[in-house]
């Protein structure tokens, strides 16, 4: 194998290092609109970092050292909910070559939710298939969403460059990066067949849940717990890209495995009052916290069992259990009003699971106990046991 200067190697790198390759390419402030819920604003925002003529230097220059260049672009997601901008192209990865040595430049795009995204490395149909074993590339399997760093400056051979500040944390989120899009062309189109509910009541609605959500992820990430949204929320996101107005309440997940004995302290602390507690740890949890406005977050605990997951539901006045079954899932990131959350990465099963395959068509009258067609009867709770698995507040 023919060996190259490394300080080639650095010198191109180098030309993007102030911005860790390339953090912050572009950033549209504030594209989604916070009162038009799918609908987006029309304003632009603002734009740092490289632009498209600093692109191209880097390209040339890249190419008169001697390397062989590949550049991959797409169309901006961020943009999808604007119809005049979204065939707009950006920048999602560039591969250099010489002789048998690669570097994949990786173009991290920062997110309205104050994160970081990059897209996915899909070659067009005249592309050089073989100009790289593709494969081998840690990044663009998919697209992915980091948290954003804090940058800090490091000297390599003589040359200033930029790494984050955290480099562990940042590795450790590489292989649990996959992002999910939210379905624009889908929402616009549900939305043209139903039109959505703009009154004063479902836009006070949507702006408390987003509240709530917001102030829950805040406190489970302080917990370290990994949520994700489900039920009503999670069917919002991938319909309509938006909150169900007539929900009433926000839905989260949380694997069985992850539940901290502190879970119930830290929601009171953060000003919001548990509501009631149904089941126990070992069995059917699920907790219920009371939000401003009289929008409640309800978290359910997902068990894992050998073919499927399921979480568990109870009538308190009769203290009959109900099991939820789901196919098994992953979890994956996705933007929701301006948040980075997790969603099943296998989110049309999750989904037709527990509203089956009709699912796009709104139901504003719905019987947690009979309604899904994932629900079946799971026992009856002891009355010796009701004081612990039954509590209203």
């Amino acid at each position: 194998m023919s060996r190259i200067n490394k300080n080639v190697i650095l010198a191109l790198l180098t030309l993007t290092s102030s911005a860790f390759l390339l953090f912050q390419l572009y950033y549209y402030k504030h594209y989604l609109s916070t009162k038009n819920g799918a609908g987006v604003s029309k304003s632009k925002g603002s734009r740092i970092g490289f632009d498209s003529t600093q692109w191209e230097d880097w390209f040339r220059i890249a190419e008169n050292m001697g390397f062989q260049c590949l550049k991959i672009q797409s169309k901006d997601p961020r943009l999808d909910g604007i119809d005049s901008l979204s065939g707009t192209e950006i920048p999602l990865h560039y591969i250099c070559k010489l002789t048998t040595h690669a570097i994949h430049l990786v173009v991290f795009h920062e997110r309205s939710g104050h994160y970081l995204w990059h897209g996915h490395l899909r070659l067009k149909g005249h592309s050089d298939r073989k100009f790289v074993p593709f494969r081998k590339l840690h990044f663009g399997r998919y697209p992915g969403a980091f948290d954003r760093p804090v940058l800090h400056q490091v000297i390599i051979d003589g040359l200033e460059v930029h790494i984050p500040k955290d480099p562990m944390h940042f590795l450790e989120e590489i292989p649990h990066s996959r992002f999910i899009e939210c379905r624009y062309k889908e929402a616009r189109t549900f939305f043209q067949q139903y039109l959505d509910d703009n009154t004063v009541e479902a836009m006070a609605f949507r702006k408390s849940a987003k509240e709530l959500l917001q102030l829950a992820a805040k406190t489970l990430k302080k917990l370290g717990i990994r949520f994700w949204l489900s039920s009503g929320t999670c069917l919002g996101w991938y319909r309509q890209c938006n909150i169900i107005p007539y929900s009433k309440d926000v839905d989260l997940g949380i694997f069985i495995q992850d539940y901290k004995s502190d879970i119930i302290i830290a929601f009171q602390d953060a000003g919001l009052p548990l509501k009631h507690k149904f089941g126990k740890v070992e069995d059917s949890l699920e907790l219920s916290f009371q939000g401003k406005d009289d929008v409640k977050l309800d978290i359910f605990f997902f068990y894992e069992e050998t073919d499927h997951m399921w979480n568990g539901g109870t009538q308190a006045k009769t203290g009959k259990k109900f099991k939820y079954k789901f196919p098994k899932f992953t979890l994956c990131w996705t933007e929701f009003v301006d948040m980075k959350v997790h969603v099943p990465c296998e989110t049309i099963e999750y989904i037709e699971a527990n509203y089956g395959k009709t699912w796009k068509i709104p139901v504003k009258t719905w019987d947690w106990k009979h309604s899904p067609p994932n629900v079946q009867p799971n026992g009856v709770w002891p009355v010796s046991e009701w004081d612990e698995v039954i509590q209203l507040y």
